[in-house]
């Protein structure tokens, strides 16, 4: 299986030691010197394995566009906003390793994101002490729904590793320690694995803060009882399709692991 070496660029960022990186402004810099400083960072260095690997190199693409959306176009607003696939398109014309690839972009890049979906993700359902409310995050945009905390998994990663520093880069939370390998929910969705972690006992003051860059805008804790499909008919203000799949089986586990049966009757 291949997957993302990372699910976001501030990583990237951060972790640069080229003095050459360093030293690059993108105050004033102009759009082939934009494309230029891409292709150096994030395909010119990449193992020859990786560079045989179509998939990996539009993993790296997409890193690529993260990079110049959250950084260089903060830097220089004067660069346009562009789509992953128009901006790939540039990419694959102006890198010249991308080459080969450049007249057959378009079935590329949809093979790519018909792949990416397919990918398994991991993460965790965070319950509180009373086991009665859980940790969910709200993607940037705004038409973004509530999720509980996960991310793609790694070429070869364990599933619970992938859960645990998925879950620290979306909240900032560190679950190492905490995850029991069986108390775990899985589902396919579309065929993508989904595996969740029940993690009891996460303190309700602590103070979240998610280490991704315009990938999480809010960080909450939500009465179980209140959320959708707990209770039948129940309307909730948000969107909270991407937890749907998971009540159900959250009930079962908590009726069956920690909780007496009269709990769930109390009226919220």
């Amino acid at each position: 299986m291949t997957s993302p070496s990372s699910s976001s660029p501030e990583i990237l960022a951060s972790t640069s030691t080229d003095p050459q990186h360093e030293k690059f402004s993108y105050k004033h810099a102009t759009h082939d010197e934009v494309l230029e400083e891409l292709s150096s960072r994030f395909i010119v260095n990449l193992p020859e394995e990786e560079l045989a690997s179509l998939e990996r190199i539009c993993f790296q693409v997409e890193q690529a566009h993260w990079f110049y959306e959250d950084f260089m176009r903060e830097e220089n607003p004067k660069l346009p906003s562009l789509p992953l696939k128009k901006f790939s398109a540039m990419l694959f014309r102006e890198c010249p390793l991308l080459h080969r690839w450049r007249d057959d972009h378009e079935e590329a890049f949809t093979q790519f994101m018909q792949y990416k979906t397919r990918v398994p993700v991991c993460g965790a359902i965070m319950l509180n002490d009373s086991l009665d409310k859980c940790v969910l995050v709200k993607g940037w945009k705004a038409s973004s729904g509530w999720g509980f905390p996960k991310g793609k998994i790694n070429q070869s990663e364990p599933s619970h590793v992938c859960a645990v520093r998925e879950v620290l880069e979306e909240t900032g939370y560190d679950l190492a320690g905490q995850i029991v390998p069986g108390d775990v929910l899985t589902t396919t969705i579309k065929d993508q694995k989904i595996s969740l972690y029940i993690v009891s006992g996460v303190p309700e003051d602590y103070p979240f803060m998610t280490k991704t860059r315009k990938e999480i805008s809010k960080i909450e804790w939500f009465r179980l009882v209140d959320l959708p499909t707990w209770k039948r008919n129940k309307t909730v203000a948000g969107k909270f399709y991407l937890i749907s799949p998971f009540i159900g089986f959250v009930v079962i586990i908590l009726i069956h692991h920690y909780l007496p049966l009269t709990y769930l009757c109390i009226a919220p």
